[in-house]
């Protein structure tokens, strides 16, 4: 049986070969915090560099991560939607792989949920 998941983290990956590493490994550390479980379900939307095998290589070492994979790129809200479908957890956070918003934000976002917002 499955263990139970709280959050799962939905990332939307279109080229993202320069970031990939070092954003999987905030979110790590971010969600390491709430000492809950949680997984990160990277959506590669045809990216065309490394991305994919760098988020294949991610999965590998890290048995709460996935991976979905486009045949092409299909945009972000479809990446986003894919994502969401095929979460396991309680609450569903998405972000983008870029760090424009930083993952560092999730425990405020976390706070609120569990405040019932």
């Amino acid at each position: 049986m499955r263990k139970k998941v709280v959050y799962s983290v939905v990332v939307p990956v279109y080229n993202e070969e320069l970031v990939i590493n070092e954003s999987y490994a905030r979110l790590k550390k971010v969600m390491e915090t709430t000492f809950e479980s949680y997984e990160i379900v990277f959506v590669n939307d045809g990216s065309r560099d490394m991305t994919r095998k760098l988020a294949e290589g991610i999965c590998r070492i890290d048995g709460r991560v996935n991976l979905i994979n486009f045949s092409r790129n299909f945009g972000h809200q479809a990446a986003i939607t894919a994502g969401m479908a095929n979460a396991l957890g309680e609450a569903i956070i998405v972000i983008d792989a870029d760090l424009q918003d930083p993952p560092e934000v999730i425990i405020k976002m976390i706070k609120k949920w569990k405040e019932g917002y």
